[in-house]
């Protein structure tokens, strides 16, 4: 790890706060390049007001078909709908970083449209929890692959062992897993 250390640059993580916007994000930019992403994830924020990001109100308040028109997939638009839903009855709240790492998987997962990696992934770039490893992400196995010199992608129980010597940085560990495939990682 101490080469792609001195390989690449530091990471910068910034805090973010508006949790309902952070998920929202996420979903957007689930399996589509960062460009597509953030031209779809532009073209949402810009259904609302210019001075504020839209609360999960304003959100329920759009259709389906208005979500649709942005460029958000069938599902996605559904699956915003559904962050929405939990933030606005209470389902999820602010205080959701009180949780354990676990508890907050257990409880973003019960949205659907909300999955591990998702969960996984506000861990990491949201909260900032420091020992989060997504094993499953594609980005994490490759970088694996090349970092390990394996010929195959390696299964999940493998990298998790071989990853234990990286706890408790594993959030970190993976930011230079996926730098070392696809440069950097971008909202």
């Amino acid at each position: 790890m101490a080469r792609l250390i001195k390989e690449f640059e530091k990471p910068e993580f910034r805090k973010e706060s508006n949790y309902f916007e952070a998920l929202v994000r996420a979903i957007v930019y689930q399996q589509l390049s960062g460009k597509a992403a953030s031209t779809i994830y532009k073209r949402f924020k810009d259904l609302f007001s210019a001075t504020k990001y839209p609360s999960p109100q304003d959100v329920l308040f759009k259709t389906h078909e208005q979500l649709r028109a942005v460029g958000l997939s069938n599902q996605k638009a559904a699956y915003i709908h559904n962050i929405a839903a939990a933030f606005d009855s209470g389902t999820v709240t602010q205080n959701i970083d009180s949780l354990q790492d676990e508890e907050i998987i257990e409880k973003l997962t019960t949205i659907k449209g909300v999955g591990p990696w998702t969960a996984e992934m506000f861990l990491m770039f949201t909260l900032h929890r420091p020992d989060v490893f997504p094993v499953t992400d594609l980005g994490i196995r490759k970088g694996f692959q090349l970092f390990c010199k394996l010929d195959d992608l390696p299964d999940p129980g493998f990298m998790i062992k071989r990853a234990e010597p990286w706890r408790p940085y594993r959030t970190l560990a993976s930011w230079y897993l996926w730098r070392l495939v696809e440069g950097p990682f971008e909202w």
